[in-house]
This record gives C-alpha cells, structure tokens and sequence, in this order.
C-alpha cells in the first residue's frame, strides 16, 4: 500500500525469507562463508543456533542457493518426528523406493546405498535439520547414527542442526553427549546492535528501488532496536507497520512515534518497561503467595476429585503404516467426484506453489483404498478448510499411494503452528512437514 507512496518496486520488509535481500551486516555474511566451507569440508556435524526471529531460516535458504551446484540438499523440518519414523522420512526425502513395512536396518542400507552412488558421482548430499531444539532425544540419535555413514575418506551425509538456545540445554545432557561430541562446527545468530539495525533497514529499502535520502536514521533505528530487540523477524514487522503509519498521514519522514505506535501495535514491549512489570508482578505474587500460606496454616490436605474420563477420537493409522485407518465408510469402486476434485486441485496448486513453502503431509494410504480417503473427506475435522487439503498419487516400491496434505504454508513457523494444533485423531498418524519442492518430485512419480 505504501510502495508508490515510497517509490518502491516491492514490499521490503516481508517477514518470509527473501534471498534477494540478504544482509550480510552484522557477521551474517561471515556466517554465510563459514557454513558453505565447513559444509564442503566434510567433517562433522554443524551446528547454528539463534533466538526465534533471528534469521536461521534465512541463513538456510541462502546456503542453499550457494551450494546449488555441488550439494544435494535435504530438509527435516518436523520437530516432533518419533525415532522409528526420521529414517523413513529422510529416505523419502531423498526419492527412496522404501515402504514402512521395511526395518529400520534396511532403510538405512538404502539411505547408505543412495548416498554412496551420489558420492561416487561427486555430489555431497546436506541433511539440514530445522527446529532441532524441540526433537525428541531419541529421535536425535537416530540422525546421529546416519553420521556414521562414511567411506576410507569421506563422510556420506553433512548436517546442520538449526535451533534455538533450548538445543544447546538438550546437548548439554549426559544421555546425548556423543551427539555433541560429533559437533565440529558451532554458529550462533546475536541479535542486530543499533548501528546494524540502521544498516538493514536502509540496505532493505533501497534493495527494494528506493532511491530518496536515508528514511531511518539513529535516531527511529534505535527505537526499533528497543522494541525488536534486534531480531530481524520483529524488525521486519515494526518497520513494515511504521511506514505505512507515515504513509497513512501522507508523510515521506519517518519518526520515533511512527515506530513506536508500529511496536505498540505488534505487542512489542520497551524491555525496560518490561522489567519494571516483571518485578512489580514479582512482588505482587510473593504477597498473595504470604497470604495463602497464612490463611492455609494448621489446614488438612484437601482432596482433589478424580478427573472425570475423557474420551478421545480413534486416531488415524500412523503414517509409518502402509495403510491409514479412518471413519469406516461404504466400500466403492469407483473414485467419488469429491476425490477426484481435489486430486485435480492439487494438480493446479502444485503447478504454481512455491518451491520453498511447506505443506503438512496428513497421512498415506494406497490408492486401492480410496474409499478410506473418501470417508476422510467427508468428515474432515471442523478446524480443517476441505479446500485447503491437497491430494496427490506417487509410486513408492512400484506400489500405488495417495499422499494427503493440508494447507500451503509461506513460513515453517505457521506449518509448525498448524501442525501442532492438529486434533489428536490426526496427530496419530504422525504428520510431518514438506517443502514444496519435494512434493513436485514426488508427485511426479504417479503411475
């Protein structure tokens, strides 16, 4: 809305990641080089840790367009994936023929078997892992095992785990120590200072064709350092909304109130007047705290009522299983139109998605049981918009298959978001996150 008013060619501070405007200010380009180096070295895992909003995602994409030309590169972007399903998946990922009637000892001959043809034709393959912090211990060393994929001289299979602080807490714990061990490289995401602050959102403006003087100067940068705490997702946000707040009262110059009325409208709090309500609450909780424990004193336990049983819905057959178990309905043999409709809508958004969105993939089931897929359609849960799942067929071990998803999502943080409000009876079937791109490929395998 404000572009014109700007004199830009496109937004410039959308909150999904954009490798035209990578700010290589602030050590990101430094970070940049050092991953694509330690990545080609072969050695180890490696690992980049930074707060929610500080640009991993961003560091992701742009490593991958560095390494384009060398490294095949595969995305785990699932942090709740169990330990027996990550070896099916990743073997998904990487176009395996496996099916989940397969031990895990033989899909990783295959994952080894797959990574020893691309070694032999000089390709590197990178397994970036994304949300490390919140994967289970378990399902970590399953990842760890697949380091030891290895040739005289070479390892098979780089990593990069991408997380937040909470990921070097799960490292520092004695039961996953072999998996730091095996961390050779360690990267960490600070937040923007004021001066970098001002550099990025200049440098993003004019990215974006603006060619006036300087509209952020020390001054309003500071602000939304204050309120970003220098984080380039919050920075983005507040000042995207401070110039249309400029725009709104048909100004060219950007104040300290604009940003600060943008801060107050995202819910992004001065720290300093964060601290004072910290403590005043502090305060306020040891005082009732006092008078609870003196209005309790010399008073029986009390008792608390046995909960009441809570019913819960009949799951979905688990994605590891070759078959997904849902409402029974008429057994038919012919495909409904209801079917039919979202398989060709899933043509159409396929054909025009971004490769770097996400889907949720909900479960599987083999083509022969579309009618489980149909009875699925028909009571799909409340929370779900039936015009937003996506049914595609792909050929797993020469075998026939409808892959269900749901939705299509610009950032991973939405997908997860979603992902994690699911209903139970789908959270069953282990759903995971898909990368667009991945999706085509597979989709491209129908019979």
């Amino acid at each position: 809305m404000y572009q014109q008013h700007f004199g830009l060619n496109r937004p410039p501070f959308k909150i999904t990641p954009d490798t035209s405007l990578f700010f290589e200010g602030n050590k990101r380009g430094a970070a940049l080089d050092a991953l694509a180096y330690a990545i080609k070295s072969g050695e180890g895992i490696i690992k980049v840790v930074g707060e929610v909003g500080s640009g991993k995602t961003m560091l992701c994409r742009m490593l991958e367009v560095r390494l384009s030309d060398e490294i095949d590169v595969v995305y785990i972007a699932n942090p709740s994936l169990s330990p027996d399903n990550i070896l099916h998946v990743i073997a998904h990922e990487l176009q395996l023929d496996v099916n989940n009637e397969m031990s895990k000892v033989d899909v990783m001959q295959r994952i080894q078997a797959h990574l020893l043809t691309k070694h032999a034709a000089n390709r590197q393959v990178v397994l970036f892992v994304e949300e490390a912090q919140s994967m289970p211990i378990d399902t970590l060393e399953e990842i760890r095992l697949l380091s030891n994929l290895e040739t005289d001289e070479n390892k098979l299979l780089q990593m990069v785990l991408f997380g937040q602080p909470e990921l070097d807490e799960k490292l520092s714990l004695p039961n996953i120590r072999q998996l730091k061990e095996r961390i050779t490289h360690s990267f960490y995401l600070a937040p923007f200072p004021p001066e970098d602050t001002l550099q990025y959102l200049n440098f993003r403006l004019r990215a974006v064709g603006y060619k006036g003087p300087d509209i952020f100067n020390k001054k309003t940068a500071n602000v939304v350092k204050k309120y970003s705490a220098g984080l380039t997702r919050r920075i983005n946000i507040i000042a995207d909304k401070a110039l249309m707040a400029a725009f709104s009262e048909g100004s060219h110059t950007l104040t300290p109130e604009h940003v600060k009325t943008a801060a107050r409208d995202s819910e992004f709090k001065n720290p300093t007047d964060s601290k004072k309500i910290a403590m005043i609450a502090a305060a306020v909780v040891l005082f009732a705290a006092a008078l609870v424990a003196g209005f309790y004193m010399g008073k029986q336990n009390l008792v608390q009522p046995p909960a009441s049983p809570v019913s819960q819905p009949q799951p979905l057959a688990p994605v590891t299983e070759q078959k997904a178990t849902v409402a029974p309905a008429p057994v038919q043999n012919v495909i409904s139109d209801l079917l039919t409709n979202r398989i060709e809508q899933t043509r159409r958004w396929l054909a025009q998605a971004d490769d770097h969105h996400y889907s949720i993939q909900l479960f599987m089931a083999r083509t022969s049981d579309a009618d489980k897929v149909e009875a699925f359609l028909k009571d799909v849960p409340e929370m779900l918009d039936l015009t937003k799942i996506y049914i595609y067929e792909t050929v797993i071990n020469g075998r026939a298959w409808y892959s269900v998803l749901y939705n299509d999502f610009a950032t991973q943080d939405k997908a997860i978001r979603m992902l994690d409000q699911l209903p139970a009876s789908l959270k069953a079937s282990d759903p995971y996150l898909r990368r667009i791109s991945a999706l085509k490929k597979d989709s491209a395998r129908n019979i």
